[in-house]
């Protein structure tokens, strides 16, 4: 929860007008995403499902683990699973010298780090724009992902995280 929420809560019931922007005047609904570039695709991922983002890090290779699994890496004493979503998604490897960075997420209790190319911005956008997947998306982003939003210059693909990590669950127990 951030300060200025908290603190309208402690001050009792406030107006929500200042949350309304006029691209979600009419549904009033927003969601933020943290916003990642995966070579030239832009991702996104509700910002309340990260709990940090990280520069390049060491992580650590694991024997006969599956090719998505780029190792792990220790975060202050836990261990995180490392998985390349570039290599999740089919992409060619990440150009070398170029260690990416980490978006780290919690799934039942353990931590997975998502290797990605780089971070965006957080993006606030209206629930009324989001679509779900065009029959002309890939495959493999629409089996990943729960929709889109087209933006002004980009679209922006929404990831399923459970999807995903579903996804390496299941290539790790065959």
């Amino acid at each position: 929860m951030s300060k200025k929420s908290a603190k309208s809560e402690r001050s009792g019931p406030s107006k929500k007008t200042a949350d309304v922007t006029p691209e979600t005047a009419d549904t009033g609904e927003t969601e933020e995403y943290v916003t990642m570039l995966i070579g030239d695709q832009w991702f996104g991922i509700p910002v309340l499902g990260v709990q940090e983002v990280l520069g390049s890090q060491k992580i650590a290779r694991v024997p006969l683990a599956p090719s998505e699994v780029a190792g792990n890496l220790n975060l202050r004493g836990r261990i995180a699973t490392a998985i390349d979503i570039r290599t999740r998604l089919g992409m060619p490897a990440r150009p070398e010298g170029h260690g990416g960075m980490s978006v780290v997420v919690d799934r039942g209790g353990e931590l997975y780090s998502l290797v990605i190319d780089t971070v965006g911005e957080v993006l606030k956008l209206s629930s009324a724009e989001f679509e779900h997947n065009p029959p002309t998306i890939k495959a493999n982003l629409r089996e990943l992902s729960k929709g889109i939003y087209r933006l002004a210059d980009k679209l922006l693909v929404v990831l399923d995280v459970e999807r995903v990590l579903e996804k390496g669950s299941q290539a790790q127990a065959a």
